[in-house]
C-alpha cells in the first residue's frame, strides 16, 4: 500500500536518548507543565495512573474522567492538581456530558491522553450494537476528541496521545465487518483491529489538526507487569502461553522481561511532552522514541517481549485513515470536520 510521504520520512527513530528501561519521570525531566491542562482517560489505574502522577508532578492540572468515581478517588488520593469527573467510554451520552462540562469551564486543553482501553473480553456490544473493544478502544477516542476539539484549538499548541499497542499487528481494520456480524468473534482480532484503528485515526487527525497547532501520536507502551488490562482473560490462556504457573502466578523468568508501570508510562509521557516532537506528528512510537516501520525485517518472538516492536504500514496508510474517519462519523453519528 502507498504511504503518505511524510509518514514514511517521519516514521523512523529519532535517537531520543531513551530506551525500553526509561521511566516516565526520566523522560519528562526538566519539562515544566505549569499552567497546562491535561485529560487522561483511565488515569486512575495502571500506566494511566502513573501518567497522571508524572504530569501533575510537572505542574499540569490533570482531569481524570472515570467510570468508578470511588475507585478513582481512592487511587488518586494525595495527588495534587488532579480533578476527577464521571465518564464511561462505552456510553456516548456520558462522553457528551463530560466534554460539555469541560467546555463550559472555558479552559483550553493542552494534552488529551486517550489511555483507557480493554482487552481479552468476550463478545459484548454497546447500545449502538458496536463490539466493545472497538467502541471503547477506538470510537470512544474519536468521540471524545471531536467533542473537545474547540478546547484543543483554544490551547494554541496541543497534543493528542492515543495509547495503541503492538497488538495492532494482530489484525488490520476490517471495513467489511468491523462489528463481527458476519464472522466468528475472536477477541484478539477485535483487539487488534481496534488498535489499528487508533493508529489510522492518529494519522488522519494529525493531518487535519496540525494547521491549528494540534499534533497527534499513537504508541505501544510495551509489555507491562501489574496492569488491569487482561483482568477478564481466563487463567488457562496465560497458562497455555507459558506465562504463569498453575496458581496463576506470573513466572519469574517472564516477569523479569516485562516493563514496570513507570517504564510502561514513559512513551505516553514522552509523546505528550518531548520537544523532539514539536514539528512531527501522525507517528507511532515505542520505547520513548518513534518506532521503526515493520517491513518484514523485524523478528518477533512470543517469549521475548522486547521483540514486540515496529509498526505495520497498513496501520499508517493515509487512504485507509481517511476511509476510517468517514466510517467513524457514520458509526458515531458525529460529523467531525476538524476545522
Amino acid at each position: 500500500m502507498r504511504q503518505n510521504s511524510i509518514q514514511v520520512t517521519s516514521q523512523k527513530p529519532l535517537g531520543s536518548g531513551f530506551n525500553a528501561s526509561s521511566t516516565a519521570s526520566e523522560v519528562i525531566k526538566g519539562i515544566d507543565l505549569t499552567g497546562k491542562i491535561a485529560i487522561v482517560t483511565g488515569g486512575n489505574t495502571g500506566i494511566g495512573l502513573e501518567t497522571t502522577k508524572v504530569l501533575a508532578a510537572a505542574g499540569a492540572t490533570v482531569i481524570v474522567p472515570a467510570r468508578d468515581i470511588e475507585k478513582a478517588k481512592k487511587n488518586l488520593q494525595g495527588i495534587d492538581k488532579v480533578e476527577i469527573e464521571s465518564m464511561d467510554l462505552s456510553n456516548p451520552a456520558s462522553i457528551d456530558v463530560f466534554a460539555q462540562q469541560f467546555l463550559e469551564s472555558g479552559r483550553p486543553l493542552h494534552l488529551l491522553i486517550n489511555n483507557a482501553g480493554i482487552m481479552w473480553v468476550p463478545l459484548r456490544r454497546d447500545a449502538r450494537g458496536i463490539e466493545s473493544q472497538l467502541a471503547i478502544n477506538y470510537l470512544g477516542q474519536f468521540h471524545l476528541v471531536a467533542r473537545l476539539w474547540t478546547a484543543l484549538k483554544q490551547a494554541n499548541g496541543a497534543r493528542v496521545v492515543n495509547v495503541s499497542s503492538f497488538g495492532h499487528q494482530i489484525a488490520p481494520f476490517d471495513f467489511e465487518d468491523p462489528n463481527f456480524e458476519h464472522r466468528e468473534y475472536e477477541t484478539l482480532q477485535g483487539y487488534g483491529q481496534s488498535k489499528t484503528a487508533c493508529n489510522l485515526f492518529t494519522v488522519e487527525l494529525d493531518n487535519r489538526a496540525k494547521a491549528f497547532g494540534i499534533r497527534a501520536y499513537s504508541l505501544h507502551p510495551g509489555s507491562i507487569n501489574g496492569t488491569e488490562l487482561a483482568r477478564e482473560a481466563p487463567l488457562e490462556l496465560f497458562q497455555q502461553m507459558g506465562l504463569c504457573d498453575a496458581q496463576g502466578n506470573i513466572l519469574p523468568e517472564v516477569a523479569s522481561k516485562l516493563k514496570t508501570i513507570p517504564q510502561g508510562a514513559a512513551t505516553t509521557v514522552w509523546c505528550a511532552t518531548s520537544p523532539l516532537l514539536n514539528n512531527i506528528g501522525g507517528v507511532y512510537c515505542e520505547d520513548a522514541d518513534i518506532a521503526e516501520l515493520d517491513l518484514g525485517n523485524i523478528v518477533h518472538s512470543f517469549d521475548e517481549p522486547s521483540s514486540s516492536r515496529g509498526v505495520q504500514p497498513y496501520s499508517l496508510d493515509e487512504n485507509l485513515a481517511k476511509r476510517l474517519w468517514s466510517l467513524s462519523e457514520e458509526m458515531t453519528g458525529i460529523k467531525f470536520q476538524a476545522n
